[in-house]
């Protein structure tokens, strides 16, 4: 990783190091007081205030203010981005065609500005969620209940796609509705409109809602519609195991 760091440029020399950064698609990252025009979808305009720019080598640009998680604007890769020197203000400007837009940087002073060449060619690997619920059960029914054949997952109906789709022991058919987190009274409804898609044959479909808990009032529910609740956690292995030793950082 080559690494490029300069405290308290001027802003004649700020100018060169993004264009270098720029020419290099490399990642920028500034430290500076700046202002911020916005146009395009909307109209927004940020007066002077010390901020970070991220500037990635995507074309990725992002301005952060020193609260809250979200940045304070931005524009996604391939972002066409462009820097001028003016009466000794900087000037970034990343430009947008579809949709049709403007973010304007207005830099008075840099503070600190880097940008460096690293590389990362992993995709995040995630586990806890619906779609793993959805495997292991279909990988193994008996998680349900024995007897329990699942034969569809994400089995569409005019309200939407039934998480899984399947037959009990006695060839009732199942209805089950997933959520990873603590499942409400929402949860129900949903479980209860499936259900209703297959009035012809109601006495013959179980709805089981499957979370790791429910709110009191989806219990209520639940046990009002003669609906079935099962406390299933989601797994959370990711399917690829690391181990990481001192070589790594050699």
């Amino acid at each position: 990783m080559l690494i490029e760091i300069k405290h308290n440029p001027s802003n004649l020399e700020s100018m060169e190091i993004i264009n270098e950064a720029l020419s290099k698609r490399a990642f920028l990252i500034l430290v500076l007081c700046c202002k911020v025009n916005y146009e395009g979808r909307a109209r927004s305009k940020l007066g002077l205030g010390e901020r970070t720019v991220l500037i990635k080598g995507d074309g990725s640009f992002i301005i952060h203010q020193d609260r809250n998680l979200e940045p304070i604007n931005w524009q996604p890769p391939k972002t066409k981005l462009s820097v001028k020197l003016e009466n000794d203000v900087i000037k970034i400007v990343g430009m947008r065609r579809k949709p049709k837009e403007q973010l304007e940087l207005i830099i008075s002073t840099v503070h600190l500005i880097s940008y460096y060449f690293g590389s990362d060619t992993k995709d995040i690997e995630l586990a806890g969620y619906e779609e793993d619920m959805r495997h292991m059960i279909m990988n193994n029914p008996d998680l349900i209940e024995k007897g329990f054949r699942p034969t569809s997952k994400e089995y569409q109906t005019p309200q939407g796609f039934i998480d899984i789709y399947g037959k009990d022991a006695n060839g009732k058919i199942v209805i089950i509705e997933l959520k990873s987190r603590k499942a409400g009274i929402n949860a129900v409804k949903q479980l209860k409109r499936y259900i209703n898609c297959f009035l012809d044959n109601k006495e013959f479909v179980r709805g089981i809602l499957v979370a790791p808990s429910i709110t009191d009032d989806a219990r209520e529910l639940l046990e009002n519609n003669k609906m079935e609740y099962i406390s299933l956690d989601p797994p959370k292995e990711l399917k690829t195991k690391t181990t990481t030793t001192l070589d790594y950082f050699n």
